[in-house]
């Protein structure tokens, strides 16, 4: 498999430091609120290649995080008058809910910041002894910038010219600082702050921190890849590297994947333009596994435009697929138990061609738009190559050929069947009689009766199918 590297900016064999492993970070969200629909990007895409590598045989330790220490947190606790514990264990609680829609499948370890902090403090004093990292007067405990060569190696930043004012917004100075580069580790408590004891005083760690410990914690040194958004680039993902290289001694992660930004109506999503969106929000109009279709239907590293319109376009595409394994489920119930012909041979023939193009895209860096287009190529062939006269056995080949591939990009196309009531059921079998007599006034007037009740009828070369108005 190839993967895009932001570090070596190039398409990069992907090889595991252990065989038949994959070691996974993935940054999760900062849990103050509900998660919206830029949060949904990474976690659905970075679910998918879990998926995939699941499905080719790997075992992967995947592990995203939950921020739950942080300013927003504590301002959103403030603002409600409530400890800054209970919002993160609120939107925890609501995270999780939105990921169960979105079919995101729970990370191997959901470690949060405030179970870790003995570790951070263990790190930091680690980099402090190492030269990497001093203490200000008033205890703050800052990273070292300069004390790190490679620094700028993910974001391709030149140090020289980040010290020359040509530095990302997001570095700020302040006082006790001896670089302007320099990042914070640890900050003292202000008043109304959750805190913990350390060396150098009451405070909270630094954000850069946290994820260089959870993803040693749980996965060792040096792994395999980490991933998030392309925000996430520079300075959070360039600090993490530095600080665990500096202390570990040996490179943080091989592979680093970023999924590009979403608009919305092509422009930033903003609370202020309005057209901020919850995943909760597109739940109330929207099947989430709609939303799912849609991110999966563009690259992951190009920037995606959400729209209505575009969303209907998804809702129709994942409709056209849940329709076809309707149909399929139809035909494999009324097929015979005979052997596969030749023409059926070949046409599985087509459609195992079709599953190893499936995993052509997917090898690609995770081409999951060329991916869904091989789905469509097979309901195509199950639509047109599948009749009354065909075998059981070649039909469910088929099927399960759609379910597995949906399935590896989490999609999820089957629909529990529904139960009609005893007096629909009466009627449609009713029908059915009258046409057998040739009475078609009878069978006309009840599939009109039926129709009122919201209950149409089609007549296929199978059988009778139904389908709510």
């Amino acid at each position: 498999m190839k993967i895009f590297n932001t570090l070596t900016r190039r398409l990069d064999e992907f090889k595991p430091i252990e065989d038949g492993k994959v070691s996974m970070y993935v940054c999760g969200p900062t849990v103050y609120n509900l998660i919206h629909i830029g949060n949904a990007r990474p976690m659905i895409i970075f679910d998918t290649f879990r998926r995939y590598m699941t499905y080719k045989g790997f075992d992967v330790n995947y592990v995203s995080n939950f921020t739950d220490v942080d300013d927003k947190i504590i301002k959103a606790a403030n603002e409600e008058g409530v400890d800054s514990k209970e919002i993160s264990e609120r939107y925890i609680k609501e995270c999780k809910k939105d990921m169960e829609g979105l079919n995101v499948m729970p990370a191997t370890t959901h470690p949060k910041a405030t179970e870790e902090i003995d570790g951070m403090i263990e790190m930091i004093q680690t980099l402090i002894d190492k030269g990497h990292a001093y203490v200000a007067d008033d205890g703050t405990v800052y990273y070292r910038t300069t004390s790190f060569p490679e620094y700028g190696k993910l974001s391709h930043k030149n140090i020289e010219d980040l010290e020359g004012g040509h530095r990302d917004i997001k570095v700020t100075g302040s006082e006790g600082k001896e670089d302007m580069l320099d990042f914070v580790l640890w900050k003292p408590k202000k008043e109304g702050e959750p805190f913990w004891d350390s060396p150098w005083c009451e405070g909270r760690p630094g954000w850069h921190i946290e994820c260089s410990v959870m993803s040693k914690k749980y996965l060792g040194d040096t792994i395999d890849i980490h991933a998030g958004g392309e925000d996430l680039i520079f300075p959070h993902h360039e600090n993490e590297i530095a600080q665990s290289e500096a202390a570990n001694g040996v490179p943080f992660a091989h592979y680093w994947m970023h999924n590009a930004f979403l608009n919305i109506d092509n422009k930033k999503m903003s609370k202020s333009l309005g057209n901020f969106f919850t995943v909760r929000d597109i739940s109330e109009k929207y099947d989430l596994q709609v939303l799912r279709f849609f991110m999966l239907s563009a690259h992951y590293r190009s920037p995606l435009n959400f729209s209505g319109e575009l969303m209907e376009s998804a809702k129709a595409g994942l409709a056209r697929i849940r329709n076809c394994v309707s149909d399929l489920d139809f035909k494999v119930s009324n097929a015979g138990e005979g052997e596969l012909s030749g023409e059926e041979k070949e046409t599985l023939k087509k459609v195992s061609a079709l599953k190893s193009k499936f995993d052509d895209a997917m090898e690609d860096d995770l081409n999951t738009a060329d991916a869904i287009s091989v789905i469509f190529e097979i309901v195509k062939l199950a639509n047109t190559e599948t009749c009354a006269e065909s075998s059981k056995a070649f039909i469910t080949e088929i099927r399960e050929t759609v379910l597995e591939l949906a399935g590896v990009l989490g999609l999820t196309v089957t629909q529990e069947k529904e139960i009609l009531d005893s007096d629909i059921e009466a009627l449609i079998e009713e029908r059915q009689q009258a046409r057998k007599n040739k009475d078609f006034a009878r069978a006309d007037e009840i599939r009109d009766e039926l129709l009122k009740k919201g209950i149409v009828l089609k007549d296929t070369r199978e059988g009778v199918k139904w389908e709510r108005a």
